[in-house]
This record gives structure tokens, C-alpha cells and sequence, in this order.
């Protein structure tokens, strides 16, 4: 099931995610309508916040990267059908080179940014049949791993950005939280008051 996508400016993309019993009722089914949820939206992850739930997971399909014709072959390969779900994620090191990509994200849509991040990590996660694994991630993997794991502490991309390019941005964010926007896909914003 599409489920809607929270935005900007609803208060539990700023929770702190709480971690998920093994024996959550229908957690199959929850990450499944997450799934269908990023696919409709035309994502590259997704984080529980984001569509109501301050819970510790996400998940993140890297593909669509896969056909930049500006990666090398290697990351391409990387990148290719690459599919997890990331239960109750502790980040352990974020080390290497400073490195700019341009980020968006489903919660603010229409918004784009220059993002500075490290180049890799290390992560320890739960997968969705709860078998605990440590691995690290480069490249555009662990960009969009950094970014997911933004959101299940109450993170933003917008939050990494110079003071003056988010003056510069305030006016853009306030409309997306009234829901002055079109996006391609479903979404809920926060509590507001009726149009005058």
C-alpha cells in the first residue's frame, strides 16, 4: 500500500527514531508499504519518519545510480540492485574525504542542495529477517545510507547547510509545510490552519 509522505515542518521528522522489537506485529507488511511508498515516489530510500512512524529503520535501493554514465564502472557495479533494509542502525564511524553531492529528499520536495559528507562509513544494523551485520559503505551508498540515518535521528539535509542558504531556503520550506507544493506523489502535511 502507498502510503503518504510526511513534510517538512511535522514534528516527528525531528524525533529521535526508538528502536523496533524483533516481534513487531506486521513488520513484514510495514516494509513492504514502504517500499511501494519509495517506488511511487520515485526514491532512493525511505526512513520510518517519514511517513509517520519515529521507529529505527529505513531502506535504501541504490540502483537507479547504477546508470550515471559518470561513475566508474566499479561504483556502477556497486550501485546495481543494491536493496536493504536497515533495522535499529548505529552509525559507528564516518571517516575519509569531505565530499559535495547534491541532495533532495521526498519530505521537501522541489528542493535541491549541495550536501558536504564523509566519503565513508561503518554501520550496524538489523536486516529484515533480524540478523545483525556491520559493514561499510563508500561512495554514493553511504551517501544515501548517511542520509536515511539522518532521518531516524530527527535530521534533515536542510540542517547541514550554511546559515545564509537556509535564510535563503525559508520561505520555500514554510510553503512546503502548508502545503504550497506539487509533488508527483501523495503526502500529509503538518496541522494547519484553515485557508483564509
Amino acid at each position: 500500500m502507498v502510503l503518504p509522505i510526511v513534510a517538512y515542518g511535522d514534528p516527528v521528522l525531528r524525533k529521535v527514531g526508538k528502536e523496533i522489537e524483533k516481534n513487531l506485529p506486521k513488520l513484514d507488511e510495514l516494509i513492504e508499504n514502504m517500499w511501494e511508498t519509495m517506488y511511487n515516489a520515485s526514491g532512493v530510500g525511505l526512513a520510518a519518519p517519514q511517513i509517520g512512524l519515529p521507529v529505527r529503520l529505513f531502506l535504501v535501493d541504490a540502483t537507479p545510480f547504477a546508470e550515471d554514465d559518470e561513475l566508474s564502472e566499479k561504483e556502477r557495479k556497486d550501485l546495481d540492485g543494491f536493496k536493504k533494509v536497515f533495522i535499529n542502525a548505529k552509525m559507528q564511524e564516518e571517516t575519509g574525504e569531505d565530499w559535495v553531492f547534491n541532495e533532495g529528499c521526498l519530505s521537501i520536495p522541489e528542493i535541491r542542495e549541495d550536501v558536504t559528507r564523509k566519503d565513508t562509513i561503518t554501520i550496524t544494523y538489523f536486516d529484515e529477517n533480524f540478523k545483525k551485520q556491520t559493514e561499510n559503505f563508500d561512495g554514493i551508498l553511504a551517501r544515501i545510507i548517511q542520509h536515511e540515518y539522518d532521518h531516524i535521528e530527527g535530521i534533515l539535509f536542510t540542517d547541514k547547510l550554511s546559515s545564509l542558504k537556509k535564510r535563503l531556503l525559508k520561505g520555500r520550506l514554510a510553503n512546503i509545510s502548508k502545503g504550497k507544493i506539487n509533488a508527483d506523489y501523495r503526502m500529509r502535511f503538518p496541522n494547519m490552519k484553515k485557508a483564509r
